[in-house]
């Protein structure tokens, strides 16, 4: 994964260049066709993505939520509060994702503990902002 490719993205935008150096190594990029079901609706969260390019729509007991994309993240409340995935996401238009595994998002979390929580302060922020 490129960092300054990584670095563009909000999530990652208060990370040094170093920083996202570190976190591109636990990082993967992945293209996705339209219909590609990223995030099913109550199953276990393995991963999270962050959007590059595309779009994506969030549906919630088959009700259509919200529309999300590029620098829109997903995936990420069900791993970090290990729960299951409380919504599906599917992709709208052909998509190039950043996508991170929960045990990356781990280890990355013991060896880079103060980055880990300066992105978990952005998906905290976010869940408050959706809920409120």
């Amino acid at each position: 994964m490129d960092q300054a490719r990584l670095s563009s993205l909000p999530l990652f935008g208060s990370l040094s260049k170093r920083e996202c150096r570190h976190v591109a190594q636990y990082a993967d990029e992945l293209e996705l066709a339209e219909g590609t079901q990223l995030v099913r609706e109550g199953e276990f969260a393995y991963e999270f993505f962050v959007i590059e390019d595309g779009t994506a729509e969030v549906m919630r007991g088959g009700e259509h939520v919200a529309d999300l994309g590029p620098g829109d993240f997903m995936g990420e409340m069900g791993l970090v509060q290990h729960e299951r995935r409380n919504a599906s996401v599917v992709a709208r238009s052909p998509m190039r994702c950043i996508v991170m595994s929960g045990q990356d998002f781990r280890t990355m979390e013991r060896q880079l503990p103060d980055v880990c929580r300066r992105i978990s302060a952005v998906i905290e922020e976010r869940s408050q902002a959706l809920a409120g």
